[in-house]
């Protein structure tokens, strides 16, 4: 009996160990978890990338927007593509939140799933106390079509947008879902949405040899910021497909530049 009492313990204190060495090891590593969100009757899945203790709070938060090959219910996928492998990759020195919502199969950055990417903001800032003056958006493909929409929904929010290989028009006639409906009937969307932003700091990126989202409406919009006066830059890689995200979520330069943009 005592024996056995003894075997009892000695686990226990070995439980208890491996579970100081996993908060240790989280407290020193960024690391994913998974949260639930239920809107207008539905329920979302989402992920939040919760950085290393060290980073001070309030901490910056970014909300990232998958693209077309990443949606579904899983909470999962949208972590695989974009910013979520360069996050696994530096869980010790990224310094800030990041929220990654995921939209249901064959459905757009449009109307709930706007609002619910929006929600998820809400929910991971309050829980995981992000500085609401250093909120940062991006997004790749369909993602970068959600950039514009959910920027252009909240103007005021966000200190700085990274739209990666979007645009604001369908790219091809089989996909007309694909578009930022607040400024679809304008006369010159590219004016619209710009003049809307102004005052956001936004960098643009896309590959010149795109062939899934062409670069012509990223061009357009640059051409539209110049002409007003907004705050945008533009990046087109020379060489580069549709993939530009692999490149601009590499670039020190890029996260230097948006963690440097701060509500004013």
């Amino acid at each position: 009996m005592r024996r056995c009492l003894v075997v009892i313990v000695l686990a226990l204190l070995v439980a208890g160990c491996s579970s100081m060495a996993g908060r240790r090891h989280n407290e020193r590593r960024g690391h994913f978890v998974t949260r639930t969100l239920k809107l207008e009757g539905r329920l979302y899945r989402y992920q939040v990338f919760v950085p290393a203790s060290k980073v001070p709070q309030p901490r910056p938060i970014v909300l990232f927007l998958h693209g077309s090959g990443e949606r579904g219910d899983n909470g999962r996928d949208q972590a695989e593509v974009g910013v979520g492998p360069y996050l696994s990759q530096h869980t010790a020195d990224f310094p800030a939140l990041v929220v990654l919502p995921q939209v249901p199969d064959d459905e757009e950055w449009l109307g709930v799933n706007a609002r619910m990417a929006i929600a998820t903001l809400d929910a991971a800032s309050a829980e995981f106390n992000a500085d609401p003056q250093r909120t940062y958006l991006t997004g790749i493909s369909m993602g970068g079509y959600g950039a514009w929409e959910i920027g252009l929904m909240q103007p005021q929010r966000f200190a700085a947008i990274v739209p990666i290989c979007g645009a604001l028009k369908a790219p091809r006639d089989e996909r007309r879902t694909l578009y930022v409906s607040l400024v679809a009937k304008e006369a010159d969307p590219y004016t619209a949405a710009v003049t809307q932003l102004k005052h956001v700091p936004i960098w643009m990126f896309h590959g010149a040899k795109d062939d899934s989202v062409p670069p012509h409406d990223d061009r357009a919009l640059y051409r539209a910021a110049k002409g007003v006066g907004a705050n945008v830059r533009y990046s087109e890689y020379p060489e580069g497909n549709h993939n530009a995200w692999d490149a601009t979520y590499a670039d020190p330069a890029m996260w230097k530049w948006m963690f440097k943009q701060r509500l004013r």
